[in-house]
């Protein structure tokens, strides 16, 4: 069977995380075309890929437009903002598409993107790599075989990190709304995704609550200064931007974050993006405005209940879950899994096999691997089966994730939207 030919939408963090299996999987996948803006990317990615001067596009209307591209499907990592419109169009030039999460910032471009594959017939894949995982795999497998019998409730935490809020949600580029989208779609979508998943029913009413507590200029010390090489209270300050980046340079950790804040991986380099570019800035005196804490109560059809907190104020690591059922309860945190049976009074544990760290840099526990596996091999049998977060799958948590921030902002309790209802 020959490789699935793919080409790139945005050769950034993300995108080049997906095009390092297909260098890994030869035989599997290749990229045949790229859309970057940025110059530099566009090239790296050109040079790691072998692609050819007329394969290279700085838009990807160019891309879309180019009667010679020979792809199968197309890889969309492009920021939140620039995913519909070429969604859209790859649908309406046939291809297959594998779209990075969240589908979009609205519900009505998220009900737009699922019609448009659905009209034209092409596979979507929503990057929810979560469901790929395989501690997510074994976690799905046990509940539905029974294993605490039916599900009534769950707890989940997703612990961001004070770093990772620092670095993406303060000083990066999902640090505002109108530059991305809220918090719980740009970061959490994930997590209403992977318990509707597991739960395996329709989340149909939420409430939340939350905001931003800390990153504000009233917390800013007196003797802050606008960026961390000039402040004399640098050292003590638990979100130094020296000390993350820096730390990372020494021990050679040259993928995510610190890809994200310089190309060239040497001090001087560093220094100057600390001097100059937003990485460097005090959190204390960003224009950030998403929130750094919140809270989701969530009603499944049914009547099986889920409660959501995501927090900047943790050291990170994976997400922790309790599911609650009739006839045991289930604990993960993705590299362990543990059934406490009722009946026999034991607790048993199952091996997640988990390959990575839980972050973006460690590949979200195989969770990218299993997605980029499974989207592949979808394309190549032309079986949608392979793939666990197509449109069906995926625009219910979307369009709760909108619910509960809806919920938040007005104080009350939300029914979820339709897809119908917000059709146009």
């Amino acid at each position: 069977m020959n490789p699935v030919r793919l080409a790139l939408i945005g050769a950034g963090d993300r995108g080049n995380a997906y095009a390092r299996w297909a260098l890994a999987h030869p035989d599997r996948a290749r990229f045949v075309a790229v859309a970057e803006p940025d110059p530099d990317r566009r090239a790296r990615f050109a040079a790691a890929h072998g692609l050819d001067p007329a394969a290279l596009h700085d838009d990807w209307r160019q891309l879309l437009a180019d009667g010679d591209l020979a792809a199968d499907a197309v890889v969309i990592a492009t920021q939140d903002a620039g995913h519909a419109d070429p969604a859209v169009a790859a649908a309406a030039r046939g291809l297959h598409i594998m779209l990075e999460k969240p589908l979009a910032p609205t519900p009505q471009e998220c009900v737009r993107i699922v019609d448009a594959v659905r009209e034209a017939g092409v596979l979507l894949a929503v990057c929810h790599v979560l469901r790929y995982a395989p501690y997510t795999r074994l976690v799905k497998h046990l509940i539905d075989a029974g294993a605490i019998g039916d599900v009534v409730s769950v707890q989940h935490h997703e612990p961001v990190g004070f770093w990772h809020q620092a670095h993406s949600f303060v000083r990066g580029n999902w640090r505002r709304e109108d530059l991305s989208s809220f918090m719980l779609l740009a970061k959490s979508c994930h997590d209403i995704d992977w318990l509707q998943h597991i739960v395996g029913r329709d989340i149909a009413r939420v409430s939340s609550f939350g905001g931003l507590r800390h990153f504000r200029p009233e917390n800013r010390p007196a003797a802050a200064a606008d960026r961390c090489l000039d402040c004399a209270v640098e050292p003590d300050c638990p979100y130094s931007a020296p000390r993350l980046y820096r730390d990372r340079l020494a021990r050679g950790e040259h993928g995510w974050p610190l890809s994200v804040v310089t190309p060239v991986f040497t001090e001087e380099s560093l220094t100057a993006a600390l001097r100059e570019g937003p990485y460097g800035r005090c959190v204390y005196a960003c224009d950030n405005d998403v929130v750094d804490h919140q809270v989701v109560a969530m009603e499944f059809d049914g009547g099986v209940t889920a409660s959501f907190t995501m927090n900047a104020f943790n050291t990170g690591g994976h997400r922790r879950t309790r599911v609650f059922g009739t006839r045991g309860e289930l604990v993960c945190d993705a590299v362990s899994v543990t059934v406490h049976d009722f009946t026999t009074g034991t607790a048993t544990s199952h091996d997640p096999a988990t390959a990575g760290g839980a972050d973006a840099a460690g590949g979200h526990g195989g969770g990218d691997a299993g997605l980029m596996d499974a989207f592949t091999a979808a394309v190549a049998t032309g079986d949608p089966a392979l793939i666990l977060s197509g449109p069906a799958q995926t625009l219910n948590s979307h369009l709760a994730t909108f619910a509960a921030e809806q919920a938040r902002h007005e104080g009350t309790v939300v029914t979820v939207a339709r897809p119908a209802a917000l059709a146009g």
